[in-house]
Formats: structure tokens, sequence, C-alpha cells
């Protein structure tokens, strides 16, 4: 069963489209519930409306990826957060999701692609944490039907 530890939402982009320059300023806001609209994102976030069927209306982490991260990497002080990514899980093998529908919380999402890390990771995380993430950094999703996420953790 998948359990919401953490959601966050973002109104602007600070990596997506800053290649080359210096990363934007917005902020990421901690959330207890997100509504989750079906085809369209996640009100109030960067990609809510980005355009038709877009691949990552939301996108998810796993907690017990973040936790190996902090020790294998010895990078105790990175947060979730600074992943930008939306919701963040427990008990989910996210790559085994790839091309498969699934529900959270009544909420039904097609897991689309692995959520690739970019350069921005290891400034965000710490060094080293673009590499280390590679196949393990999250899954793009897009919505399926209409409904609300809230954190459990």
């Amino acid at each position: 069963m998948i359990r919401i530890e953490h959601l966050f939402i973002s109104p602007g982009h600070n990596f997506f489209g800053h290649h080359s320059q210096p990363a934007g300023k917005h902020p990421i806001v901690p959330a207890e519930r997100i509504e989750c609209v079906a085809g369209r994102g996640i009100r109030g976030d960067r990609f809510f409306d980005y355009k038709e069927n877009y691949k990552g209306q939301i996108t998810f982490f796993a907690m017990e990826v973040l936790e190996a991260l902090r020790d294998e990497l010895n990078l105790p002080d990175a947060q979730p957060e600074a992943t930008r990514r939306n919701a963040f899980v427990r008990g989910a093998d996210l790559p085994s999701l790839v091309g498969k529908q699934f529900e959270v919380q009544g909420v039904r999402f097609e897991g689309v692609e692995e959520s690739k890390p970019c350069h921005w990771m290891n400034s965000a995380l710490g060094s080293g944490a673009e590499e280390w993430l590679r196949g393990r950094a999250g899954l793009r999703c897009r919505i399926l039907t209409d409904g609300a996420l809230s954190r459990e953790g």
C-alpha cells in the first residue's frame, strides 16, 4: 500500500527551462492536501495546464530512495522539497509503475516515465546526487481521475 508522507507544489519553475542560467527562486510549498485534476495536473502547481496530455502532471518520489541517498552519499541534510517532486511516498516500487495505471487514495494515475535527475540535483541535494539518482529519481505521471491526495505522515 502506498503511503504519502510529504506533498509539495510550486507556483513557478526553478530548474525546468533554466539550463545555462541561474536557478529560479520560486518557493516549494509544503501542503497537507493537493487537488489533482484529470488531464491538467495539480491545482496551483507550475505544471497545471502546462500542455495537453503532459506526462509530468504529478511526480512521485520514494522516501526509501531519499533515505538511501542521505546514507550512501553522507548527505543527512538532503530534504525532500529540494528535488521539487510533488508526492513523497513510502511502500511503492515506482520504477515498476512505468506504463501502468495505479491508484493512491482513490485517485487514478498512469505511470509514464522515470523522472530523470538533472545537473541541478548536485546543488539542490549535494555532490554526487545527479549520478546516484539515475534510475531512481521518481516517477512522472498523468492524472486520470479528479481527486485529492492528503499527507499521511
